[in-house]
This record gives structure tokens, sequence and C-alpha cells, in this order.
């Protein structure tokens, strides 16, 4: 099984009237697609998630992330054995059912982020770190941030501004403008949601307990900002040491 992450974007249910919903992440499904082995069931329904009173709903549009994550790989891979894994013939007929479906529902977006084997640090940025919650898991304690779109898009736009202005060229910011970009074109009232999912797995309990990444990726940026590269450069070298061994999983597959 491949463990993953997720950064998930909720609306009020309100705002959805009509939509299926499931009260919790869908577990592991594995199943044969047009397009390989699928990890999740492939119903059109929404994740609920109750913050601060108010009910949320993840629409999962498990087709169209199918549809997105096989071109992404193709496209980011291709140079280096990903044709193998993702061959053009399959990167065409995605491209070509991925146009269909956008010319049927043009409003149709993902509201959901994954990442493989680790959670990328860049998505931390969003969240301050005492909306840190742990919670327990069927394989242990695992953790979930929570916070308002509006602050979340605050977050990353002041990490752009810092890191632009302490000379980091795009080559550093682009991942993380791109985040801010996905996170804008959501409305105001939604909810931003990273969770560590079957991730949180890899670690033991009080590793987890102790882990206070976005609090070292803060004190980072927030030392960046004064000028202090020493303390910059340590704060971020502890989370990058947290994250390290997971990272060489990656590399290693």
């Amino acid at each position: 099984m491949i463990r993953t992450a997720s950064l998930r974007v909720y609306l009020p249910e309100r705002t959805l009237p009509g939509q299926v919903v499931v009260d919790h992440p869908p577990m592991p499904q594995m199943s044969a697609g047009a397009f390989g082995l699928l990890g999740e069931p492939m119903q059109d329904d929404a994740l609920l998630a109750e913050w601060q009173g108010t009910r949320f709903l993840c629409p999962r549009f498990p087709r169209l992330r199918v549809l997105e994550g096989l071109l992404a790989f193709h496209n980011a891979y291709s140079d280096i054995g990903g044709d193998m894994i993702v061959p053009e013939r399959v990167a065409a007929r995605a491209a070509d059912e991925l146009a269909r479906l956008h010319d049927r529902q043009p409003s149709v977006r993902s509201h959901i982020l994954t990442a493989a084997w680790h959670v990328p640090l860049r998505w931390f940025v969003a969240f301050d770190s005492t909306e840190r919650e742990l919670v327990s898991r069927p394989d242990g304690t695992s953790i979930r941030y929570r916070t308002s779109l509006v602050q979340a898009t605050d977050r990353v736009a002041s990490a752009l501004d810092t890191l632009r202005g302490a000379g980091f060229d795009d080559v550093v910011t682009e991942e993380l403008d791109e985040l801010r970009s996905w996170l804008e074109d959501f409305p105001a009232v939604s909810m931003v949601e990273l969770d560590y999912g079957s991730v949180a797995g890899l670690f033991g309990d009080a590793e987890v307990v102790f882990d206070e990444t976005a609090g070292d990726v803060h004190a980072s940026l927030e030392a960046l900002d004064v000028g202090d590269l020493k303390t910059a450069g340590d704060r971020y070298g502890e989370a990058v040491a947290r994250w390290a061994p997971l990272m060489a999983v990656i590399h290693s597959n």
C-alpha cells in the first residue's frame, strides 16, 4: 500500500445541496481501472468535516484526480523513465478524457492534493502550529491541521514575499506560488485541512506527538524575514531532517 497525506479544501455544506456525503476519508480500496490500479472508491461523493460549529464538505471527484495525477506524473518524469509507467498512449487517452470531462462540467476542479510517503513542507506554510490536532486512526496517532482559506492564503502570500525579499528566485518559490494559486481559486468561506493520513503510520506515536513541522517552517520564515540566516537555516534544517528518511523512500522508488 502506498501511504499518502492530503491537503483538502472544504466548502460549507449549505453551498453543496444534494451532495452525497461520507463522514471519513475512504479507506484504501484497490481495484482495476482503465488507467491501472485505483486506490480509492470512484464514487463522486464528498468528505464531511465539522469545524468551528459548521459542517463542511470536500467533493472527492476521484476520476478527475486520477486523470490529473496521471498527466502530472507523465509530464514531470517523462525524461527519466516515466514513460515506462505512464506510456504516451495512456497519457493521450487521459488528456482526451480530461478535456471531455471539463467540457461537460467546466466548474469542476480538484479539492484534494495528495502526496505519497511524506507531507510536502510547503503545505505547512498555510497553517499555524496552534492549529495542530492529534487524531486517532486505526493504525495509531495522526496529525491534522485546519484553518480558514483566508488565513491559509494570507500565510502563503506572506511566505512568498519573505522568500522573494530574501533573494530566492522562481526555482525556489514556484511550487509555493502554485499552491497559492490553487487556494485562491476557492471561495473565501472555505476551510483548508492538512491530513497526515496513512503517512503518520511511518512514524512511531511518540514521534507524531512531538512533530512540530509547522512551527519549524514558520520559525524559519520569521527568522529569514529579519535577516537571521543562521536561525532560518537551523529551523528549516530541523523540518527537513524530520522528513528526509521518507523523502529517501520516494527517490529510491
